[in-house]
């Protein structure tokens, strides 16, 4: 039976009613994981768990080890992972506590180590990431999603900054200008390294907030952490559903 791979962003370190069986802490050539891998049964069905800022959730966005954490994935046999990540909204679809299935990345991060393909190549190794998404698994998580009577965007263009700081009010200005209706921090280069080790990867993204310049006042985090209290429930859900048909 095929084992589902989840990585749980800010709002998620953890999955209700997993019967975890054991932890294991995995040593890749390009360091240490976020956090042990979470194994465990949930719904008949075997889920690996990763939290991707640590547990506890000390790892700034920046400071991931994307590569040591879908190397992991890989050596572990998972071949479907399912990404959750808090966003801000910037399309007017996107409010707060919204939940999203992406199609589509911009990357506008830098400075990450966002390959596998850079030292002691035979050749020089690019991927097609024309659709970063894997589409059967965008599939099913929607139709999680219509089970669980959830209303979800079926299509989104996730923005991907650095951080760990805000965005300023300019710089989603021009986010959106460019066609990108959330903005993220994590979702690159996890989603081109999942790619690259022939992994199946989607997202699920929940705003938390609006993005900078979109509604008055500062953004704080007792804001976020009441729409991630109501979005992270309604993820949970859809999770669910979804593993229960995978």
């Amino acid at each position: 039976m095929a084992i589902l791979g989840i990585i749980g962003g800010t709002g998620l370190t953890q999955m209700q009613h997993l019967n975890i069986q054991k932890q294991s802490r995995i040593a890749t050539p390009f360091g240490e994981p976020s956090a042990a891998y979470v194994h465990g049964e949930l719904y008949g069905n075997e889920v690996v768990f990763l939290a991707r800022h640590g547990n506890p959730h000390t790892i700034p966005p920046h400071k991931i080890n994307y590569r040591a954490n879908i190397w992991g994935f890989k050596e572990l046999g998972i071949n479907d992972i399912i990404a959750v990540a808090a966003v801000g909204g910037i399309s007017a679809e996107m409010k707060p506590a919204h939940i999203a299935i992406p199609d589509q990345i911009i990357d506008y991060s830098y400075g990450r180590a966002h390959t596998f393909f850079e030292d002691d190549l035979a050749n020089v190794t690019h991927i097609d990431f024309s659709y970063p998404y894997a589409n059967l698994l965008r599939e099913a998580l929607i139709g999680a999603a219509t089970q669980s009577n959830l209303p979800v965007s079926t299509q989104a263009t996730y923005g991907c900054t650095q951080g760990p700081r805000l965005e300023t009010a300019a710089e989603i200005r021009r986010m959106h200008q460019d066609g990108c209706d959330l903005v993220g921090m994590t979702g690159m280069p996890e989603a081109a390294l999942a790619r690259e080790l022939g992994l199946n990867y989607a997202a699920l993204a929940v705003v938390a907030n609006w993005g900078a310049g979109l509604q008055a006042g500062e953004i704080t985090m007792v804001e976020i952490e009441q729409n991630l209290h109501e979005g992270m429930a309604n993820v949970t859900r859809i999770l669910e559903m979804f593993i229960k048909a995978y």
